[in-house]
């Protein structure tokens, strides 16, 4: 492969703002070799980017960012070529899809005491079928114009400090991994260190996590902290682990930018070799 491997996209069936389609047409534009579409506990967009990327010569790996919480704090696991059509996988995360909307129904109505807004502005900023979830708020807080863009509404109105904040239903990182390793596939922690190196999950529980399955870290990624990172490299040695490198796009939805953090196609090919659920599309 000759172009950058990003393996942590975003379409508008989560929450970015291009559909599978566009997203596979941007990475095409970027000269990219492989693009991996990870969107938050679905897999509605596989077929679509499938389709898009036919003779293109671009490969698509198709994945998820499966939501799991560890105590107090949520902690994202990318999955990679795993069988979209595995009961336990299907079950999960359609009750995950439905935490996460019923949470949004929740927050929008402690935020509409303060601000107009409504349901039905949040549900105009998603597609059918998609996830729907914070960003989806922040995007009609942008529209309504009570805040300038995503990462204002994030810095504020939609900040876990705010009042508006609650939890939803994920599974533990534990069975995370073990619920996607059943299923065939590769699981990565994504953007593990963003709070720097005292809050990377501690060795105790890597260890329960690569002997689980564990796939790889998600090491180089713009929100993980130059202490975190030299943390995350630490414990892929200890645990031999995987590192992987992505932009987590989300076309407009996020300042990231595709392929400004990429993989090794030594772990690539790794990934492909690992994974047995799914093949590239």
């Amino acid at each position: 492969m000759t172009g950058p491997i990003d393996l942590h996209t975003h379409s508008s069936v989560s929450d970015g703002t291009e559909s599978p389609r566009e997203l596979v047409e941007a990475a095409v534009d970027a000269g990219l070799s492989a693009v991996a579409l990870t969107d938050h506990d679905s897999t509605a967009g596989w077929a679509e980017a499938g389709a898009a990327a036919s003779g293109s010569g671009l490969m698509v790996v198709p994945g998820m960012e499966l939501s799991t919480n560890h105590g107090p704090a949520s902690v994202h696991m990318l999955a990679y070529l795993f069988d979209p059509s595995d009961v336990n996988v299907m079950r999960e995360t359609a009750l995950i899809r439905d935490g996460r909307l019923h949470r949004a129904e929740r927050i929008v109505e402690r935020i509409a005491v303060d601000y107009a807004i409504t349901w039905e502005d949040v549900l105009a900023q998603s597609v059918d079928g998609g996830t729907i979830g914070r960003p989806h708020i922040a995007d009609a807080l942008v529209e309504k114009g009570f805040v300038t863009d995503r990462s204002a509404a994030f810095e504020s109105i939609l900040h876990w400090r705010s009042g508006y904040y609650e939890k939803y239903y994920a599974p533990s990182p534990l069975d995370g991994v073990k619920l996607i390793v059943a299923a065939g596939g590769a699981p990565v922690l994504a953007h593990p260190g963003t709070r720097g190196r005292d809050w990377v999950i501690d060795e105790r529980n890597m260890a329960k996590l690569k002997n689980a399955g564990l796939f790889g870290l998600e090491v180089f990624h713009r929100d993980n902290t130059a202490s975190g990172k030299e943390r995350l490299l630490e414990l892929a040695e200890m645990f031999d682990l995987a590192i992987t490198g992505s932009s987590d796009y989300h076309g407009e939805g996020k300042p990231n930018r595709l392929a400004e953090n990429t993989t090794s196609p030594e772990v690539l090919e790794k990934l492909l070799a690992t994974a047995t659920g799914a093949q590239p599309l």
